[in-house]
């Protein structure tokens, strides 16, 4: 935490979502991290400072879902926020139901994202 604010982590390999995402999580007053892949954030001095994950779903290497899993599995409990391109309401369940906070469908409104890690800090 920097002043106080939560990290929020944010892994995407889209380079204009981890340019973008990172300025409006700033703008709701977290201290934010990008990572351009989920081994780049494993590999992080943030992961242990991490309280909300803004993770992508479909990436290169591992996936979202992956990453959710090797975290639960290496004890690693950090509130995830997954965010995909495709709409998959099947998929979206299955995430939720292993643990993840939300999962927004992109293009999605700065207030669902608000909302989502708020709840994920427990705030909301």
């Amino acid at each position: 935490m920097a002043d106080g604010r939560p990290l929020i982590s944010v892994v995407d390999d889209d380079e204009s979502v981890r340019e973008s995402l990172p300025d409006l999580l700033k703008s709701f007053g977290y201290d934010v991290d990008a990572f351009a892949s989920a081994e780049m954030f494993l590999r992080s001095t943030r992961l242990r400072d991490t309280r909300c994950l803004v993770l992508d779903i479909a990436m290169p290497g591992m996936t979202g879902p992956e990453l959710q899993h090797e975290l639960a599995a290496s004890g690693k409990s950090i509130p995830i926020v997954f965010i995909t391109g495709v709409e998959d309401e099947a998929a979206r369940v299955r995430l939720m139901q292993q643990g993840a906070v939300d999962c927004l469908f992109k293009p999605f409104s700065d207030d669902a994202l608000h909302q989502a890690v708020k709840l994920a800090l427990g705030l909301g």
